[in-house]
């Protein structure tokens, strides 16, 4: 029996019920856009054979709410989406099948009934790891001080147009550490509603203050890991 037959067996639910899957997005992935993700989530979860509620009206689709934005060229770990079903399915089958239709690149971890709405996110963790040239436990310490007590300054777009803001305003907290050639960092940083700030405006800050990343770009590079979201108390994953 195909996938797309099962699901007409299952029993329906007295109201559709919004399911959250959590999945990763690395490697070769960190380069598809949002407008490509949300297509390949479109694909991915018909073919998967879920008991999907539409949209009703002229034109109906599958109701998809994403979590944080990501932008290009960052990694993530924990990256969100909310679905609704219709019929009764198994978070546990709802992942086998969805991880049957992915890749190790773009894997769903999790499935699970949220028990927050996306608006409760006030910080998303990241870790960053940073070859350039020059670098040291000096260069990673100078680092560590323009993230704590500097007052990096970066260029935010919004529609009203752009402006200089303190990026320290936005930082919650900063760790760098050094070894083996590689500067380590791991931040939280804002992501609440109406003051998120993407993760590659610390690297463009730092680029300025303290000049990493200013070397050969053939020997130099960068990584953007998004870890965790997290609740207004910094510390509470957000689920």
């Amino acid at each position: 029996m195909k996938n797309n037959d099962v699901k007409f067996t299952l029993p329906m639910l007295a109201e559709p019920r919004t399911v959250r899957l959590r999945f990763r997005k690395v490697d070769n992935l960190q380069y598809i856009s949002h407008l490509d993700l949300q297509r390949t989530f479109n694909r991915v979860l018909v073919r998967a054979g879920l008991p999907l509620w539409y949209t009703k009206g002229f034109n109906p689709h599958i109701k998809m709410v994403f979590g944080m934005p990501l932008p290009v060229g960052s990694e993530s770990e924990c990256e969100m989406l909310d679905i609704r079903i219709e019929r009764e399915m198994s978070e546990a089958e709802i992942k086998e099948r969805l991880n049957r239709e992915l890749t190790d690149e773009l894997l769903v971890l999790d499935v699970y009934v949220p028990s927050e709405k996306f608006t409760a996110i006030a910080y998303a963790e990241y870790e960053y790891t940073i070859v350039t040239t020059g670098a040291d436990a000096a260069l990673a310490e100078q680092v560590e001080k323009a993230l704590v007590g500097g007052n990096l300054t970066v260029t935010k777009k919004s529609k009203s147009g752009e402006k200089e803001i303190s990026l320290s305003e936005y930082i919650h907290s900063a760790e760098v550490t050094f070894d083996a050639g590689v500067i380590a960092i791991r931040a939280k940083l804002s992501a609440a509603e109406g003051k998120y700030i993407s993760p590659e405006a610390l690297i463009t800050a730092l680029r300025r203050e303290t000049g990493i990343l200013t070397g050969d770009p053939t020997s130099e590079h960068y990584r953007i890991l998004r870890c965790r979201a997290l609740l207004a108390d910094a510390q509470t994953e957000f689920r």
